[in-house]
């Protein structure tokens, strides 16, 4: 019943700028098919890290762990075009740079891999990131095939895969903070809402696989073992230092457990940025907001997980749209 409630919390259209000081911008190639979203804060955040997946892109992630210097950063990159895309990170620090936000600024970076639908694209570059900073903004987050969701797709491990995208959510806690995500949607596995598929591998007649079920059956794959990888970034506006940032991230990863299946895979990169902007700095410390926060974190990374899938649904043959599904 708890899980049931922490449901209707969050069946909002809110997203990650309701965090003040949070800026969201994204930008696409001429294509359409692989892009990158951008996360800016001005006024530097406090961050964290969890990455769980097995076969990870990212970069800057070993300067955020705890432990480390606690040094702030302006901006976290999204990104499509798999390692490729990582050039889009030297746009967003020019940007930062060129605002006077950070002389040298700090920028960590996760990928998906979208290049077998994104059919010859040119990754995002350097170019690409600066023009996703321009666009930047605290308006409503777009959903759907926007920014690094541009190449998203979902359900590769059995049948046909269907679109994936970018989707946010995002709670207030009365008397605490607020607590929003945003997700990039591109897993091996399909994403599930109150217990059934809504976005995931089809078979031929249009019907879902359910992937997880054949793989614990022992049915042979028609393995796409490299598109794959789901990235978000959970931001708060609570005060937490790199350690709980970091405890927050990993414990919102449960929310990407409950919204994909199969997920967390060898062929999966997933991985969750915090970023804790310590607006609401008289809420209170220590194990229990991380708690609160982290569970809040994990609803609503869930929340974005199924919105990213369903503003982009879409059937994918061999890596080409095909028709609605």
């Amino acid at each position: 019943m708890i899980h049931e409630d922490s449901k209707v919390l969050v069946n909002t259209i809110g997203g990650l700028t309701d965090v003040p000081g949070i800026l969201v911008g994204t930008a696409e190639d001429e294509s359409g098919r692989t892009g990158c979203t951008v996360v800016i804060c001005p006024n530097g955040a406090v961050p964290g890290v969890s990455v769980v997946g097995g076969n990870p892109g990212t970069m800057e992630t070993d300067s955020i762990r705890p432990g480390t210097k606690e040094d702030p950063v302006q901006a976290v990159l999204l990104t499509g075009g798999s390692r490729f895309g990582l050039a889009a990170a030297s746009g967003v620090m020019r940007w930062l740079y060129e605002q006077r936000i950070a002389e040298v600024p700090h920028v960590p970076a996760a990928v998906i891999f979208d290049l077998l639908y994104a059919r010859g694209s040119n990754p995002p570059d350097a170019a690409l990131g600066y023009a996703a900073c321009q666009a930047a903004n605290n308006g409503p987050v777009k959903e759907g095939n926007y920014g690094a969701g541009a190449g998203a797709t979902i359900g590769k491990f059995y049948g046909e895969s269907m679109k994936g995208g970018q989707g946010s959510a995002s709670i207030h806690i009365p008397g605490g903070p607020v607590v929003a995500a945003l997700a990039i949607v591109n897993p091996l596995g399909d994403v599930w809402d109150h217990g059934r598929i809504v976005v995931g591998a089809l078979c031929p007649d249009g019907k879902f696989v359910n992937q997880t079920k054949l793989m614990l059956e022992g049915v042979p794959s028609y393995l796409f073992s490299e598109m794959n990888t789901t990235i978000a970034v959970i931001a708060t506006t609570a005060q937490l230092n790199k350690a709980e940032a970091s405890r927050v991230a990993a414990l919102a990863q449960d929310g990407m457990a409950r919204a994909i299946s199969p997920v967390h895979t060898q062929w999966d990169g997933d991985t969750v940025f915090c970023l804790a902007t310590g607006a609401d700095s008289n809420y209170y410390k220590g194990d229990a907001a991380i708690t609160v926060i982290g569970t809040a974190a994990a609803v609503v990374l869930e929340k974005a997980i199924i919105r990213g899938a369903l503003a982009a649904q879409t059937k994918i043959t061999n890596g080409c749209t095909g028709d609605g599904a």
